[in-house]
């Protein structure tokens, strides 16, 4: 699953090199973090958070039905917690 969103996000930033994905696991869910550069964050996110939320349709509908469930969140390297428009996609 981390290789899916990897290539994904590397599809939309210009520094590949620096995007950095963490992983949390919990009693119920993976949570991946994704850390980028400020300049990529709005071509990761997209207008209006559409390519975020198509990230994380993705990730649902690829994530076995018997497995934990994944949430991905975006976070601007630097920031200590993601923005609103994050923490709101995540809650499905």
């Amino acid at each position: 699953m981390l290789e899916l969103i990897k290539y994904i996000v590397d599809q939309f930033a210009e520094k590949k090199d620096e995007v950095e994905i963490r992983t949390e696991e919990k009693e119920r869910s993976i949570v991946v973090t994704v850390v980028l550069d400020p300049s990529d964050m709005g071509k990761v996110i997209g207008k209006q958070g559409k390519i975020a939320k198509a990230l994380r349709t993705l990730v649902r509908a690829a994530t076995p039905r018997d497995s934990k469930k994944y949430v991905v969140e975006i976070q601007e390297r630097g920031a200590d917690a993601p923005a609103t428009e994050e923490a709101e996609e995540t809650q499905y």
